[in-house]
């Protein structure tokens, strides 16, 4: 892939750009996120999408979520934003809680698999929010890691599992690990369909307590760091 460089480093602003580049022209990003690292491919390139499968060793028919950089980008994902999902997002986003939407018909199957959801979350890593709003487009961010194998929280072990598959690496250091978001389906009332990150009991709490507006918006992600760093 033209301009990868499986050695970079998180902490140098002109690495983000490099892997925004690769990701545009359909390359795999492993990158860093609150809770572990991640698989990055552009959702728009189907060729990209199938590369992904196939380092993930994925069930045929399992769903990939995706990271966006703010409400409108969700937008262009779904056909809708039930008030249960705008409460969610105002109370928890940017964080690691992933909600299930209606996926937009003319979204990849490989994103929704079996189902007619996608998954949309908000990072509150700032190298993860930087790559999308980047590139302009969501990315995918199942954790880097083959199925079945443990999900990284080193950069080192991103590359033990995919070394040179993978066309670029940022290394954002020892990440927090497991538990990994919460994953919860809002598209009739809500479910929660893994236990993570953000507790249940937090979710019924907002839920329970959501405000009237009707579309509340996410608190500031803060975008990059103010002095550079990851």
């Amino acid at each position: 892939m033209p301009g990868s460089n499986p050695n970079s480093s998180g902490g140098d602003w002109d690495a983000v750009a490099a892997a925004v580049r690769v990701l545009g022209e359909g390359g795999i990003v492993v990158y860093p996120t609150e809770t572990l690292y991640a698989l990055g491919a552009d959702v728009g390139n189907p060729a990209a999408l199938q590369r992904l499968v196939g380092l993930k060793v994925r069930q045929a028919g399992k769903p990939i979520a995706v990271l966006v950089s703010d409400v409108e980008m969700v937008r262009g994902l779904v056909t809708d934003i039930p008030p249960q999902a705008e409460a969610l997002m105002h109370e928890f986003w940017p964080g690691p809680l992933t909600l299930v939407l209606r996926a937009r018909a003319d979204v990849s199957p490989v994103l929704t698999g079996e189902s007619a959801g996608i998954g949309v979350r908000l990072s509150s890593h700032p190298v993860a929010t930087a790559l999308v709003r980047a590139l302009g487009r969501a990315i995918t961010a199942p954790s880097a890691n083959p199925a079945g194998m443990s999900p990284p929280t080193l950069l080192a072990q991103a590359k033990a599992y995919f070394n040179d598959r993978v066309d670029y690496y940022l290394d954002g250091g020892h990440l927090r690990g497991e538990p990994a978001s919460t994953v919860v389906d809002v598209r009739d009332g809500w479910h929660v369909v893994r236990a993570g990150a953000v507790a249940v009991s937090e979710i019924s709490a907002a839920l329970s307590n959501r405000q009237s507006d009707p579309h509340p918006q996410p608190r500031n992600p803060g975008g990059s760091s103010a002095d550079g760093s990851v």
